[in-house]
């Protein structure tokens, strides 16, 4: 299962990088900026092939690819011998019209954008795809864990059993939507409405900023009735004689109104639980012996029903529509989270590194397959579309070496009506090189402590 994982992984960042270069490629070709090489991965080339001025490779390490532009000797002797005003080949990169570079380098972060709405406008289009998802019913984490107090929940007014129904105006259908909102709005007052009773009732809450995590909450738990959807086989509960669709009451003599009240008695780890359940409108009792691993795991081979719903099929222009509104609230959404980077959290938690995405993103499609193939590749396009425009985003930043950065330093050059001096120009690169390898460090001790924590679990 995990070489399953961190097969999709590869493949999916692969292809999210591949059409960012992509998108460099064909808009240099476009401007009359002369490309030496375009690679399939990276790495030594396992086979190449040159077709015109163009070497076309295939790497031998299959994560994503790069864009080689043609240079120009001259502008490498120009910095050499501190020269400036050189008359470049006009096909090479710092030869061609500053113009023509901006289109280059903002092409790749638009493909990435085009990729994403793409992808979702087929998976809306296609439709029939089943989703499984909690509720957008919450429980207190209070009222679980009583040591935690003044949580955001409790302090503005929620209670256990309401259903969060719209966060700042939007609909919140599941607690997947809710949690995506509350994320990335830490320390920000959020207007909510909440179904109590069958009344709305308007609260507002401010999520806290929890550190470990780099996301926002506030204290609660998704609802979960305690109605069996699967049972696996030779588990506590199966041996018990629980099936599916059996609804659990009452656990040790304590009513059970949602599954974690069931959860928060196995925290004392009895060895064993006597349970009363409702089978065909029937009252049954049984005995069950959990089953502990480490870290306070455990299994008792229960899997609780779930909402689901299948996903319309849309017509072509309503797809398309529906694509590019997920795709740019997403892109303002990951905007709007970028700013968590600089509220005082760890930032070897805040930044993943290609190890991580990796394994999240085959993560994600591997438990949706598990799911359904229809389930399995919607999870696996909605990651890859979240991860496209992850990569927008990013390289639109004004640093150095990154798209934004470079589409800064042409600006310049367009303003002062001249090229930029190769020694100036040298720096910036060799500042932006620095900054990455900076932020790569991170990443990667991130990314060694999340896999650890990851194996000895």
């Amino acid at each position: 299962m995990l070489v399953f994982r961190i097969l999709l992984g590869l493949l999916g960042l692969g292809v999210v990088v591949f059409i960012h270069e992509l998108g460099h490629f064909l808009a240099a070709r476009l401007m009359g900026i002369g490309v030496e090489a375009f690679s399939i991965g990276w790495g030594k080339p396992i086979l190449k092939k040159k077709i015109g001025d163009v070497e076309y490779r295939l790497g031998l390490f299959p994560l994503g690819g790069y864009c080689k532009m043609k240079e120009d000797g001259d502008f490498e002797e120009a910095y050499r011998k501190r020269q400036e005003g050189l008359e470049l080949d006009k096909t090479t990169y710092y030869g061609a019209h500053p113009l023509k570079r901006i289109v280059s380098c903002l092409a790749g972060p638009v493909f990435n954008f085009i990729f994403a709405v793409l992808v979702l406008s087929a998976i809306w289009g296609i439709g029939g795809f089943e989703f499984a998802t909690p509720s957008n019913r919450i429980v207190l984490s209070s009222e679980i864990n009583h040591s935690e107090t003044n949580n955001p929940a409790d302090l503005a007014g929620l209670r256990t059993g309401d259903r969060i129904v719209s966060i700042m105006g939007r609909r919140t259908e599941s607690f997947n939507d809710i949690r995506e909102i509350i994320t990335i709005n830490p320390n920000t007052l959020l207007p909510m409405e909440v179904e109590r009773n069958n009344e709305i009732i308007s609260l507002s809450i401010r999520p806290t900023l929890d550190e470990s995590r780099t996301r926002g909450i506030i204290g609660i738990y998704n609802w979960q009735d305690p109605i069996i959807e699967i049972v696996i086989e030779d588990s506590p509960a199966y041996l018990a004689g629980l099936m599916p669709l059996d609804q659990i009451y009452r656990v040790n003599g304590i009513d059970i109104n949602h599954a974690l009240e069931l959860e928060a008695i196995l925290w004392d780890k009895p060895a064993e639980i006597d349970i009363n359940y409702l089978r065909n409108g029937r009252s049954y009792s049984t005995i069950l012996q959990p089953e502990y691993g480490e870290n306070n795991m455990v299994n008792l081979g229960i899997y609780w029903e779930v909402l689901r719903f299948r996903a319309p099929r849309l017509s072509i222009p309503s797809a398309i529509a529906t694509g590019f509104m997920e795709t740019w609230n997403t892109l303002r959404f990951s905007i709007n989270s970028l700013s968590m980077l600089f509220r005082g959290i760890d930032f070897t938690q805040a930044v993943s590194g290609p190890v991580r995405i990796t394994y999240m993103t085959g993560e994600v499609a591997a438990v949706g397959f598990n799911q359904g193939f229809g389930s399995g590749i919607s999870a696996m396009a909605h990651i890859l579309a979240l991860i496209s425009i992850a990569l927008c985003m990013m390289n639109l930043l004004p640093l150095p070496v990154l798209d934004g950065g470079m589409i800064l330093l042409f600006l310049v050059e367009i303003i002062r009506r001249k090229p930029l001096p190769p020694k100036f120009i040298n720096a910036f690169q060799a500042a932006g090189v620095i900054i990455i390898a900076g932020l790569m460090f991170f990443a990667l001790f991130g990314d060694i402590r999340y896999l650890a924590g990851l194996f000895s679990n």
